[in-house]
């Protein structure tokens, strides 16, 4: 073997392990280096633009999806519903490869410009290993949506994309997106950052903070803690964590704020929005209520808390939020005020 051959040899090996190291990294959703990356925010829409609705969870009623598909025309945006949408398999809207190919469909289609999901309910999770590596940041999009649609937002906020917190089928078709909070996810999709003040609550903690506002349903945030799609993970980077949740017991939710207490995540939070939670049984636990005991907790930390925002499970009460934005939070003895920040 000549000293050509030999040196050609060597750089065909080189090559090799660089290309498997570079597929390596790509696939690490977890890595640092991902973790790390500036927040893309995604185009805004303009007139005429398409909207995705698809199923990533349980499924819809036709009629709910169809109310909400009128809306969106109304708003003046074309929508195409997901092949799958409105399949059934174990309450699921359709298999999970079902689900995830409507989810890619939607991502990597140029025609469509967001994706709005039909409803929450269970299953996003098991989509996360079937998205191909980085189809979310290589084609961002706004994604809405909430309760287990938290699931998308974490994994889209940890590939380096901001989402929207917000109302799916029903809410955007109970009332034709006449209400308020339905005008306002439709100012946010047309390029208009909110801008919120709150009512002051007595268990309210003053200060100001900014950082990059993530959050949603309590529980779904509690079942991705450590793993690649965890955007608590950020916690360094210097969050605001918005909280709700929908039928969790006081004691369950004890349980998951103390995991994160565990985990090192609320002594590196800027600040803390407690959105709305509903459907439980109180008092327990010696608390009166769920927001006494949330205020035992987190009264310790020397950081702006938001009592009784309105985010949560009330279609009239559950204002869009932008996952992974900077925000500005203030909150005084007259209330709070949130800005979103370009």
């Amino acid at each position: 073997m000549n000293r050509d051959t030999t040196i050609n040899n060597l750089l065909c090996r080189l090559s090799a392990l660089l290309a498997l190291g570079l597929v390596t990294a790509i696939a690490t959703w977890g890595s640092s280096a991902m973790a790390q990356q500036p927040l893309a925010m995604p185009p805004f829409l303009s007139m005429g633009d398409t909207i995705a609705v698809v199923s990533p969870s349980s499924t819809p009623d036709t009629a709910t999806v169809e109310k909400g598909c009128q809306t969106l025309r109304l708003w003046g945006y074309h929508t195409v519903v997901g092949s799958h949408a409105l399949s059934q398999c174990h309450g699921f809207a359709g298999t999970v490869d079902e689900r995830a190919a409507d989810l890619m469909w939607a991502l990597s289609d140029p025609t469509v410009k967001a994706i709005v999901c039909t409803r929450g309910g269970d299953g996003a999770i098991q989509l996360l290993q079937r998205l191909p590596t980085g189809l979310l940041r290589s084609h961002p999009k706004w994604l809405v949506g909430f309760s287990d649609v938290t699931t998308l937002h974490s994994a889209m906020v940890q590939a380096g994309v901001m989402s929207i917190h917000g109302s799916m089928c029903h809410a955007i078709g109970r009332h034709l997106g006449q209400d308020t909070v339905s005008v306002s996810l439709r100012r946010l999709l047309s390029g208009q950052l909110p801008h919120y003040t709150v009512d002051h609550h007595q268990l309210d903690q003053p200060g100001q903070a900014t950082g990059t506002l993530v959050g949603g349903n309590l529980s779904v945030i509690s079942s991705l803690a450590g793993s690649d799609y965890d955007f608590l993970n950020r916690a360094d980077e210097g969050l605001i964590l918005f909280i709700e949740d929908k039928g969790e017991s006081m004691t369950k939710v004890d349980r998951m704020v103390h995991q994160m207490e565990l985990r090192g995540v609320l002594g590196k939070l800027k600040g803390i929005i407690v959105g709305r939670f509903s459907d439980y049984k109180h008092p327990e636990n010696g608390f009166d209520d769920m927001y006494h005991m949330l205020s035992f907790y987190l009264s310790r930390y020397d950081i702006p808390v938001c009592y009784n925002f309105p985010v949560g499970h009330a279609a009239l009460n559950n204002f869009p939020l932008i996952e992974g934005c900077r925000v500005s939070l203030t909150v005084g003895n007259d209330g709070t005020e949130l800005e979103f920040l370009r």
